[in-house]
């Protein structure tokens, strides 16, 4: 596929099928009823998953260098297919948890880094936009696919859905995957050119991935992507009983507003990323961070669970806003060509921030019996970590900052 927007496409409905992974929780109910497992128990499947994820992108960037796009995507599409499938076979938490948490979340992390990878080469003009609508394509997959798998479960149990979704996953992963193609080395959009200030915010080089880990930059990436993913998975991980206890609000009220927020997830991605081509990514982030800092700390006050909804819809925004420019970010400072390895080791922030998030919000609610401490926790991190995109710059060689300084300094 020749044509760029076609191929972005594709990889926005690969993201798609993958990020169907959001919806686990419509599948939480079920087999605690049936296999009489606890809730801790079945959501563990969900949190390996997601930590395997974040793990075999790093792997998967590696490979798709080597091998290409399309044999990454071919392998991923079949992986995960092949691991929720298997998950219809399961009796006991140890298949389940090899099955969709390990061999899907293989095929999780192989496919998600592959359209991310390979759309910031063909787009260099539009990084953050192209970036924003691949992983949006991710955060959208829970809303495709909640209410079919919903629906499933009912009518045929939710056994035999895995077993449906998975062949689905399959197909589309893989039909999908085959337009994964790189450009040409070199490749520029016709008559566009990087203007002075685009080049001041980007590398002078194509990092490798060790010479990006022997920068401080690299680091200080990785922490802003978990800062920024701590704050809004511990939104996620409360959401429900959060909107019942602070807005007084039923069971199923509840449900519907989570439904909703949810919808900030997947526009985020895309609303952001886009901004970021405008103002950059460091004073996107910087942005981000100041507007979770402000609704973190408004939350445990918001009786109204219509103003509710739309402070935890906008923090969701912030929290996918943060998955959909990282990806230009890593390939700004670091270069475009091996962005798959170096992005994918930045996503193991992601599984950290997975694990730290919903602890913290848990730890403060269990020792308090309220929200408002840990809520108030995560405004104050919000705040302070409005200094390191502040502080952030692309990385310089030193031949190429003698260059960048002889070009600012005035002449005699």
């Amino acid at each position: 596929m020749k044509n760029r927007w076609g191929m972005a496409v594709a990889g926005f409905f690969m993201q798609v099928a993958l990020g169907a992974v959001y919806a686990w929780s419509v599948f939480r109910i079920p087999l605690t009823k049936k296999f009489a497992w606890s809730v801790t128990d079945v959501t563990l499947t969900f949190t390996i998953c997601i930590f395997v994820l974040g793990v075999a992108a790093f792997f998967g960037g590696l490979w798709l260098n080597k091998k290409g796009p399309r044999v990454v995507a071919l392998t991923a599409g079949f992986l995960y297919g092949l691991g929720v499938f298997l998950a219809s076979y399961t009796s006991s938490l140890w298949w389940l948890y090899l099955t969709y948490g390990v061999i899907g979340g293989i095929g999780l992390g192989f496919g998600y880094i592959v359209p991310v990878a390979v759309l910031v080469k063909w787009f260099p003009d539009r990084r953050g936009l192209i970036t924003g609508i691949a992983v949006g394509g991710f955060g959208a997959g829970a809303l495709v696919t909640a209410p079919v798998a919903s629906h499933l479960i009912q009518t045929v149990g939710v056994l035999k859905t895995f077993a449906y979704l998975g062949i689905a996953y399959f197909v589309v992963t893989v039909i999908t995957g085959i337009f994964m193609q790189n450009p040409p080395e070199g490749y520029r959009p016709e008559g566009w050119t990087p203007s002075a200030t685009l080049q001041a915010q980007r590398a002078t080089k194509d990092y490798k991935l060790a010479e990006a880990l022997a920068t401080w930059q690299w680091w200080a990436l990785w922490l802003i992507l978990f800062l920024n993913v701590t704050a809004g998975i511990s939104l996620i991980s409360q959401e429900s009983p959060m909107f019942q206890k602070i807005s007084a609000v039923s069971a199923a009220a509840a449900a519907g507003m989570v439904g909703i927020v949810s919808i900030g997830n997947a526009a985020g991605r895309i609303f952001w990323a886009w901004v970021s081509d405008g103002i950059t990514r460091r004073w996107t982030f910087v942005m981000m961070f100041l507007l979770q800092c402000v609704l973190f700390w408004m939350l445990p006050s918001l009786a109204n669970y219509q103003t509710m909804s739309v402070v935890s819809f906008v923090i969701l925004m912030c929290y996918g806003g943060g998955f959909g420019t990282m990806p230009a970010f890593a390939a700004d400072y670091f270069g475009s060509r091996n962005v798959g390895p170096i992005y994918g080791l930045m996503l193991t922030a992601w599984g950290t921030a997975s694990a730290f998030g919903p602890l913290l919000l848990a730890h403060t609610l269990k020792r308090t019996g309220d929200y408002t401490g840990g809520l108030h926790v995560i405004a104050i991190i919000m705040i302070v970590s409005v200094i390191l995109p502040i502080l952030v710059h692309p990385p310089r060689t030193s031949a190429a900052s003698s260059i960048v300084s002889s070009t600012l300094s005035p002449t005699n």
